[in-house]
């Protein structure tokens, strides 16, 4: 059914919550902003970080460049590597290499930190190729990191390919390039989010992502 996947990262491959809050955390106390719930800042979770910032503190363009750099200053030394791969998916992309899939990785987080996330837990191997943002905030739009996926892929044939991702963002990116795309259940989106942003369809667990590419 479809011979190319792409995935997004952050939520959909692994559980990011610790170093991404922390990262968040070190970055708000810059500006004397303290958060007691750190559940608060899982929003931060897959939307491009300047636009967090701006939408969530109501920072200019400006303060929000300026705090992403503060963000990198703790996550590129530790956050970075306070992550965990969700129970399942490393079968589920040997599976899918097994089968023959090109598995594409399409993050809107800076490629070169998702090249590093890939090789330190081991699951580079299974990616053709690992599509990110640019370290200088361009690329940061889930459409264009789709887009630029595809051709890094040399896809020809988009009905032969598939977003997998937590976030609407993912969907509404897939949906702009004209691609199916399953949205998850077990990351920091919710079945309303992804179904409003229009999911072709839901997977509840990894074993569902599964059923629905390999099926």
């Amino acid at each position: 059914m479809y011979d190319v996947v792409l995935f997004d990262l952050d939520g959909t491959l692994t559980d990011p919550a610790i170093g991404i809050t922390n990262s968040v955390m070190h970055s708000l106390a810059k500006y004397g902003i303290e958060v007691a719930d750190r559940a608060e800042l899982y929003k931060f979770i897959g939307p491009p970080l300047h636009e967090s910032y701006e939408k969530f503190y109501g920072f200019s363009a400006d303060e929000a460049l300026q705090a992403v750099e503060h963000y990198r200053e703790y996550y590129r030394v530790k956050g970075i590597y306070e992550n965990l791969v969700y129970d399942g998916i490393e079968e589920l992309l040997i599976k899918l290499n097994e089968s023959g899939k090109k598995v594409i990785l399409a993050t809107s987080k800076p490629e070169i930190f998702a090249r590093e996330i890939l090789r330190y837990f081991g699951l580079d191997k299974y990616f053709y190729y690992a599509a990110g943002a640019n370290l200088d905030g361009s690329r940061t739009d889930k459409a264009e990191v789709i887009a630029y996926a595809l051709e890094a892929g040399g896809v020809s044939d988009k009905s032969s390919v598939v977003m997998v991702g937590d976030r609407e963002h993912d969907i509404i990116g897939a949906n702009k390039n004209g691609i199916d795309s399953i949205g998850v259940l077990f990351g920091y989106g919710n079945r309303e989010e992804l179904e409003n942003a229009g999911a072709t369809y839901i997977a509840k667990t990894v074993c569902d992502i599964e059923k629905l590419i390999l099926r």
